[in-house]
């Protein structure tokens, strides 16, 4: 998931680059996106981790 934004945001910067101020919008906003969804991901999985209580793999 956090690849798919780091890829919209490279996107995003080379379209800016470019000067295709559009594509570069929308890219920005879906990196925007899929990076709140990840950290929320991330937390979410973070708690049910911390309460079900089981150590992490090493």
């Amino acid at each position: 998931m956090i690849g798919w934004a780091i890829t919209f945001l490279v996107i995003a910067l080379i379209a800016a680059v470019l000067g295709f101020g559009g594509v570069a919008a929308v890219s920005v906003e879906i990196a925007q996106i899929l990076f709140v969804v990840f950290i929320v991901l991330f937390v979410a999985a973070a708690i049910i981790h911390v309460v079900k209580g089981r150590k992490p793999p090493m």
